[in-house]
């Protein structure tokens, strides 16, 4: 698509499409690929940003004062284009409006302001929700980066972990049929460290929906912080050469859940006039 933003500082540059607002290509200094390249054999995804909602919703419909509204997966910011507000050498920001193609599927009025800005070595991506609407709006929002893996260090695939900023004891959850499990399983992470390997991954997403960390590194060169952002996802597909490190503010309904959008877990209430703002950052911490 036309319309392809470019950022850099010296250490790092990253493109941005008017599609999604999404995230598209990411490379080190040494013009090395750490996003993944979105090969239709695995997922044309890189990293999409999902709004109104995080993961999926019973039936794919939501009900907002009685009335049901058709909604898929991660919402709609994925797939509608952007306007560009403002842009510079290191930054960009990116505008979505409600229209009369957003009220189909979610009846409320908002803008969604999606900034990207480089300094040194570190991308951060924030998203200001703001509602124009003149009533209490629930929205969830969430990151979807697909960080190479291997990373292209030189390391094979086996030898990437995840290393938490703090211990994660608490049960995680798993889809089931796109829903959130009422089951809980154990903890994957052990002394901070979730070693990867395809066999995490069989059952789909991991999902920490009890968070402890606001920070991990990735594959010992790679922080990724989320500093306001309370669950987590971690996906891939076994095979693919990708690891999607999700920040989240809310997830798929649990199971069982059929109520009032604004009742479902994760949701956060804007009121009318006000804002919510929610960031993430990608930086680059050490040399191979």
């Amino acid at each position: 698509m036309s319309g392809i933003v470019t950022i850099s500082s010296p250490a790092l540059s990253a493109r941005i499409s008017p599609l999604g607002a999404e995230l598209v290509r990411l490379q080190n200094r040494d013009g090395l690929d750490l996003l993944w390249d979105g090969d239709p054999a695995f997922w044309t995804g890189r990293s999409p940003l999902l709004f109104p909602i995080v993961g999926e919703v019973k039936g794919n419909r939501i009900r907002v004062a009685g009335v049901t509204y058709e909604i898929g997966r991660h919402g709609f910011a994925r797939t509608s284009t952007f306007a560009l507000a403002s842009s510079g050498a290191a930054h960009c920001t990116w505008r979505l409006e409600a229209s009369a193609a957003t009220r189909r599927h979610y009846p409320f009025d908002f803008r969604l302001d999606v900034t990207y800005r480089i300094e040194g070595a570190a991308l951060y991506m924030t998203a200001a929700i703001s509602n124009t609407d003149d009533g209490v709006m629930p929205a969830s929002f969430g990151f979807h980066p697909a960080l190479r893996w291997p990373l292209p260090y030189g390391k094979p695939r086996a030898a990437h972990e995840i290393v938490f900023e703090r211990d994660e004891p608490a049960p995680v959850r798993r889809p089931v049929d796109g829903l959130l499990s009422a089951a809980q399983y154990p903890t994957p992470v052990r002394d901070r460290r979730l070693v990867l390997h395809d066999g995490l991954f069989e059952d789909g997403a991991i999902v920490f929906d009890r968070l402890a960390s606001r920070s991990l590194v990735y594959g010992e060169l790679v922080r990724v912080a989320f500093p306001r952002m309370p669950h987590l996802g971690i996906w891939t597909k076994p095979g693919a050469g990708y690891v999607c490190i999700e920040p989240w503010q809310g997830h798929a309904s649990p199971e069982g859940f059929d109520g009032e959008l604004a009742d479902k877990p994760g949701m956060i209430a804007i009121m009318p006039g006000a804002s919510e703002s929610f960031g993430m950052s990608i930086e680059v911490v050490g040399s191979p």
